[in-house]
């Protein structure tokens, strides 16, 4: 049997302080880990009880079998991803100003990843697919990884896939007008879109988030999920408006990650055909649990963990009701 979730997209080696609210500049030791919104996405999915299967590029180094080994061994297929001796592993850099705000400054120019081409995707490993999640910022990288993941929304819809994108702006690498010039045409073949309020607000160029999720739906998807960070999240789907709270974390030490966890919650439970509220608990439910650790992926639930928490964690009710 092949993969029933398929992600293609970066990812980079992570290094952050031990100390996890001191600014870098005083000198502290730093923790290796790695991270990627698709490969976060492929485990988050994996511990909910899918098949996934991540495909990507990473330099032909330690630092590259590093990624690979540990995204592995957290049971994803990681049998289609190419290693580049030519070309290295991105790297980014996450650390906290003297407020406390997270930073992330990125190293990767040039890396194995934005090197991705449209023949890296195999249609035989498209074929079992349920899901292709995709995300923004990929298309962001490179012309080459946009020529590919247009190719991957060609092999979804070949296969009979479900298609859902993240918009993952990412303002810093490209302008509104230029993610709006890609994601669009992607957008129209979708079936489900998630972002944050504030990546809603920029690429629809709206005031009103109800008005943006309107907006999003008027192009093709079914489902426009809208992270509200704190204030939960509130979705369309097929028309109808749902909304939830959210939940609150025994502690929040970083809210990097939170989003891929979001995104999987929703749609591992609209999968199992739960209902829309029902899949929005969840997604919120996976997002707090991503905040209560310092990496991106390892606070995520598995199934059976997420169902559990969903009877024990203090719900903060219905947003916007």
């Amino acid at each position: 049997m092949g993969a029933e979730i398929v992600t293609i997209g970066e990812t980079m080696v992570l290094l952050y302080g031990e100390d996890t609210t001191a600014p870098l500049r005083f000198g502290e030791r730093l923790k290796l880990d790695f991270a990627g919104a698709d490969s976060n996405f492929a485990i988050a999915m994996s511990r909910l009880g899918y098949r996934s299967a991540w495909i990507s590029r990473l330099g032909d180094e330690p630092l590259g079998d590093l990624v690979l080994n540990a995204i592995a061994r957290e049971g994803v297929d990681v049998s289609q991803v190419i290693r580049d001796p030519t070309r290295n592993t991105g790297l980014y850099l996450k650390h906290h100003n003297a407020t406390g705000v997270t930073r992330i400054q990125y190293y990767r120019r040039g890396s194995a990843a934005s090197n991705l081409q449209p023949d890296d995707l195999s249609p035989d490993h498209f074929r079992d697919a349920r899901l292709v999640h995709l995300n923004g910022m990929t298309f962001a990288l490179s012309e080459s990884c946009a020529s590919t993941m247009r190719r991957a929304v060609e092999l979804a819809l070949d296969s009979g896939a479900m298609i859902s994108l993240d918009l993952n702006l990412r303002l810093q690498l490209w302008s509104i007008e230029s993610a709006r010039e890609a994601l669009g045409p992607v957008i129209q073949k979708t079936t489900a879109i998630f972002g944050t309020e504030e990546e809603f607000l920029d690429y629809f160029g709206v005031p009103d988030i109800d008005e943006a999720l309107g907006a999003a739906v008027a192009l093709g998807p079914r489902i426009a999920a809208a992270k509200m960070g704190p204030d939960g999240a509130v979705a369309l789907v097929e028309g109808l408006r749902f909304a939830h709270g959210g939940y609150t974390a025994p502690a929040v030490v970083d809210v990097v990650g939170a989003g891929d966890a979001f995104d999987a919650g929703f749609l591992a439970s609209h999968l199992r055909g739960l209902s829309p509220y029902e899949c929005l608990r969840r997604a919120n439910l996976c997002g707090a649990c991503a905040v209560a650790t310092p990496g991106d992926f390892q606070g995520y639930p598995t199934l059976d963990e997420m169902e559990r928490l969903l009877e024990s964690w203090q719900e903060r009710g219905r947003a916007g009701d």
